[in-house]
């Protein structure tokens, strides 16, 4: 699936309705057909049962009821619209910010997170290296960094962190929706794949030529049944608090 960037749209138009008041969406007397707030819950709708691919300013129209030009006068087009998708599902982070020591917070804020993106499986398909700072995105960075303060790490570090964590996160998470895509695009299981590819990786794999594949391999294939993210999400995660330890003590 492409990738869809924050950022490439109106910077003006998209920052003016990323911070628009609060009350904006409701003004007194009789609430209008169509606001802002319906248009991104609905595009948020259709990417999680469809992937942004099928994400259209016409086909959100018609999901809609409406014309394609009442839609621009809600959301100027896709950039914009994707980059308020991506801030509206943020705002579903830590209702509460996460407690106790540091590892207990940074674990609460790295399965936040991966919970997150397993609901919204586009998200993963989001390129935020150019992020447009909405409200719930800013609340997200300002909860993350709130739960590595006060372990006498630099400003710097803090960041890094922060950003060590939510790769991690985004990694795995990409594993286990790319095994989601690929039975639903080949109609087979894992393990039906693999009984089905068997046979002919035997006659070409050479064991000497790869000797510590032909060791591990037929430990971890069984033992984890295949390519397994949320394994690779709990043991990366475990590591990097290990490593994060050894900063924090040194």
């Amino acid at each position: 699936m492409a990738t869809e960037f924050t950022g490439p749209g109106d910077p003006a138009r998209t920052m003016a309705l990323l911070w628009r008041p609060e009350g904006d969406a409701r003004r007194p007397g009789p609430r209008a057909g169509l606001d802002v707030d319906r248009v991104v819950a609905a595009a948020v709708a259709l990417a999680d049962r469809e992937g942004l691919a099928a994400l259209s300013m016409r086909r959100l129209a018609t999901e809609l009821g409406v014309g394609a030009m009442t839609l621009y006068t809600h959301v100027p087009g896709k950039a914009e619209l994707v980059d308020l998708m991506h801030d509206a599902v943020l705002g579903e982070l830590y209702p509460e910010p996460p407690t106790g020591e540091w590892r207990a917070r940074l674990t609460a804020v790295a399965r936040a997170n991966w919970e997150l993106c397993v609901r919204h499986p586009w998200l993963v398909h989001v390129g935020t290296g150019r992020p447009i700072l909405g409200p719930h995105l800013m609340a997200k960075y300002e909860t993350e960094l709130a739960a590595v303060d006060g372990l006498g790490l630099s400003e710097v570090d803090m960041d890094l962190l922060v950003s060590a964590l939510n790769g991690l996160v985004q990694g795995a998470v990409s594993g286990l929706h790319q095994k989601v895509d690929a039975e639903r695009a080949t109609g087979l299981t894992e393990e039906q794949w693999w009984a089905a590819t068997a046979p002919y990786v035997d006659r070409v794999f050479d064991a000497e030529r790869y000797p510590t594949a032909a060791r591990v391999g037929p430990v971890a294939g069984p033992e984890l049944g295949g390519y397994a993210p949320e394994r690779t999400f709990e043991f990366g995660l475990a590591r990097l608090l290990d490593g994060v330890a050894a900063l924090v003590e040194g």
